[in-house]
């Protein structure tokens, strides 16, 4: 049973504001973690992204077990306990730099993505509460409240990066604890009701018979392949800025307007959906991704840096977006929707852990133009996947 109406508006203020927390955080970590990596490990660059990559790790990890937090004793017993663990990672991390120990502070980012696992239900959790005439809408705005993050989480890196009496870039690991700390204190206003335990034992179809289903298929794809698009790129860009001789500032604003490009559209992308169709959203999607490419292989100078980022942010959200609307498509019961959810979330989490690690290797050994490359492949399977599925939809319709 949904929410009413005022319940529901709760819980898209509660979970769009925890939301914001958490994409503040996952930016700041992003651009923190890089350069810190760059500091530790010197000339030796093939081991940059690991600690964007164990955070990853640690999101893979985290879905299937909070999925059944959240099945068993609800959203907000999972949401809770994903933060705490997150403000531990963080605490970690920062206690890892001030030793400048590179094995402890991937340990720290791989609890932080524990907490990511988690924070990635909020999506799901605010489409659970919403009437299905709104849940598109509902999707697209909490996705959309991450632009918060785009100028909280760089700003505050930079701000407190060298604070006085700490490492460098150990006083943003401290605002980091307090993101995650935050978010599991404003996350208890949720109002989500959780299967009656006597419902548990019925879990619906097997996943076997999920898996085949064609908007299944698509929906993975198009969040997995977009997703892990979007990683690569963004991945090796600090990297590849840093080594151009960029300066922080310089690495700071590309990152933050790739982050608005990522979520702003979020504000108008569920109406859209409702408008044009989600599939013609994936597809719009996928040729944004194709733009970014060719823009970061046509030069090297800071707007090539700019907007193949921008692009880059643009399509990962009509992707992602779709993909996860495609998702809310495929169950047909409250029993198969956390299993759906969960068994979604670990493999693009899966995915886009080895597309982060695949970054740092491929830019290592091959340099930026063939880490855009590999990105082809990636993109044309999201825009044929997507094209495949609009056709079975309307051989559907005509039958």
């Amino acid at each position: 049973m949904n929410p009413g109406p005022h319940d529901n508006t709760r819980n898209i203020v509660v979970l769009a504001i925890c939301t914001a927390l958490f994409h503040s955080g996952r930016a700041l970590a992003f651009i923190a973690g890089a350069l810190v990596a760059i500091s530790m490990l010197g000339d030796d660059l093939t081991l940059v992204t690991a600690p964007l990559t164990m955070m990853l790790v640690g999101t893979a990890a985290g879905t299937l077990p909070v999925t059944y937090v959240m099945q068993r004793y609800g959203r907000k017993a999972g949401f809770v306990s994903g933060s705490v663990v997150g403000t531990m990672g963080s605490v970690v991390c920062a206690l890892a730099i001030s030793g400048d120990d590179f094995l402890v502070f991937n340990l720290g980012l791989f609890l932080f993505g524990l907490y990511n696992g988690a924070a990635q239900q909020y999506r799901f959790a605010v489409a659970d509460a919403a009437p299905e005439d709104r849940k598109a809408k509902a999707v697209s705005i909490v996705i959309a409240m991450g632009v918060v993050g785009a100028f909280v989480g760089p700003e505050a890196t930079l701000l407190t990066k060298n604070v006085s009496g700490l490492a460098e870039f150990e006083g943003p690991f401290w605002v980091l604890a307090g993101f995650c700390f935050l978010s599991g204190i404003i996350v208890l206003w949720i109002d989500i009701p959780k299967l009656p335990i006597s419902r548990h034992g019925n879990r619906g179809r097997p996943l076997r018979e999920i898996f085949v289903i064609p908007t299944f298929l698509v929906a993975v794809v198009a969040a997995l392949f977009g997703y892990s698009v979007m990683n690569l790129v963004m991945t090796a860009t600090p990297v590849t800025m840093q080594v151009d001789s960029f300066t922080d500032h310089h690495i700071a604003r590309v990152i933050q307007w790739h982050v608005v490009a990522m979520f702003a559209p979020g504000f108008f992308t569920g109406t859209l959906i409702r408008r044009t169709g989600t599939v013609r959203v994936i597809v719009l999607g996928s040729v944004l991704l194709l733009g970014s490419v060719l823009i970061a292989l046509a030069g090297n100078s800071f707007p090539y840096y700019f907007w193949a980022l921008v692009f880059l942010g643009l399509g990962w959200n009509f992707t992602f977006t779709g993909g996860t609307v495609l998702v809310t498509e495929v169950h047909n019961t409250s029993e198969e929707m956390n299993k759906v959810q969960g068994m979604n979330d670990f493999i693009l989490f899966t995915g886009l852990a080895i597309s982060a690690l695949s970054a740092g290797v491929i830019y290592h050994h091959f340099g930026w133009i063939w880490v855009n490359l590999s990105a082809l492949p990636l993109i044309l399977a999201v825009l044929f996947s997507a094209v495949w599925l609009r056709s079975i939809r309307k051989k559907s319709r005509a039958d």
